[in-house]
Formats: structure tokens, C-alpha cells, sequence
């Protein structure tokens, strides 16, 4: 790490090069986690925990990030700068057990999602469009049935119809009203536009 360093490098990243040693359903949930991050669009390097190596520019760069919650394993690919992996091979335990359970685990892979993304906000305002764009074509479906077929069942209509109608309204309104929180949410973090890596005064 120290040889990538003094290579150029702002940020050495310790990635284990195998989960060999991890159980079944932790290595598949560290999967899925990566997965999951990169579908949302967190740009975070693939089985990279915190083991890692950076300069004082670097970390004066991470000072100016008010927000409380630290997900760092994002946050240095968001800062930039030169970058490179060292892979290492991580033993099995031979003593003691993980202080690291199943919840906090959840609680982290939460906190990595809310921290760095607003696409759940955005999901509920897709669901609800698309739950209000359904009741309108059953709205639809169902008056051709009553004009032109014998076929309608009385009352079905009228109790199924305004259900999807109106939790169509409320999904997508939320959705809305998430849209701007998430927005807001954003300008509370009051992270840096940018970051200069280099300026005339330090040549």
C-alpha cells in the first residue's frame, strides 16, 4: 500500500481478493449488497471494507463534508483523486467471535442506501404512477364492459375502482412530496461542488 502510495496514488484500497473463508449466506448478502449499491447508482469499490490508506489532501478534503452520517466507503470514490486496489487475503478467524451481527449489518447496508441515494423516494413516486395509470385503464376496461357486454357485476366497480384510483393519488402524491425531501435532503449535507486537486500555488 505504501509502495502505490509513494506511486502517486491519494487512496490505497485493501479489497479482499476471496470470501472463501465467510460463510454462505454472508457472502451472498455481501453480494447482493454490492449489487444492490451499484443499481442505485453508489459508486463504491466491490468488497472493500474500511482498510485503507490515504493522504493529509485527502483527508483535508474529507473535513469539508458536514453531514453526520459517514459512509465512507463511498465517500472517498465521491472525493476523487488518484486511486489504486491492493488485494489481500483475509484469514479465518482462529478466536473470539464477530461483534459484527446480522442487525447491525442490515442497519449498515441501510444507512450506506439513505445516505448516498434518493432512489427509494423515487421508486414510491414510480409505483404510485404506475398504480394510477392501471386504475385509469381498468377505469377504462370496465366501461366498455358496462356499455357493450352483460357482463359487469353490479357494485364490483364502483368499490374496486375508486381503491386503486385514489391509492394511486396517494403514492404519487407522497412520491412528490419525497422528490422534494429529497432534495432538501441533499442541500442539508452541504457537501462541496467541487474539489480542487491541484491549484497554480502548489506548483
Amino acid at each position: 500500500m505504501i509502495e502505490a502510495y509513494n506511486a502517486g496514488s491519494q487512496v490505497v484500497y485493501g479489497v479482499r481478493s476471496s470470501r472463501e473463508v465467510d460463510t454462505i449466506f454472508k457472502r451472498k448478502s455481501a453480494e447482493i449488497f454490492y449489487d444492490v449499491q451499484g443499481v442505485i447508482g453508489v459508486d463504491i469499490v466491490k468488497n472493500h471494507a474500511d482498510y485503507r490508506l490515504i493522504s493529509n489532501k485527502v483527508l483535508n478534503c474529507l473535513e469539508e463534508f458536514k453531514e453526520r452520517n459517514l459512509y465512507l466507503r463511498a465517500m472517498f470514490p465521491l472525493i476523487g483523486f488518484d486511486s489504486s486496489i491492493v488485494y489481500y487475503e483475509r484469514k479465518e478467524r482462529f478466536a473470539g467471535e464477530s461483534k459484527y451481527p446480522l442487525k447491525k449489518m442490515l442497519s449498515f447496508a441501510w444507512d450506506g442506501i439513505t445516505s448516498f441515494s434518493t432512489v427509494p423516494l423515487k421508486l414510491i413516486t414510480i409505483l404510485g404512477a404506475l398504480i394510477f395509470i392501471f386504475s385509469m385503464c381498468m377505469s377504462l376496461w370496465i366501461l366498455i364492459i358496462k356499455l357493450f357486454t352483460t357482463q359487469a357485476i353490479p357494485g364490483w366497480a364502483s368499490i374496486t375502482l375508486p381503491i386503486y384510483f385514489i391509492g394511486g393519488i396517494q403514492l404519487l402524491s407522497i412520491g412528490i412530496l419525497g422528490e422534494y425531501i429529497g432534495k432538501i435532503y441533499k442541500e442539508t449535507k452541504q457537501r462541496p461542488r467541487y474539489i480542487i486537486e491541484k491549484s497554480s500555488e502548489d506548483e
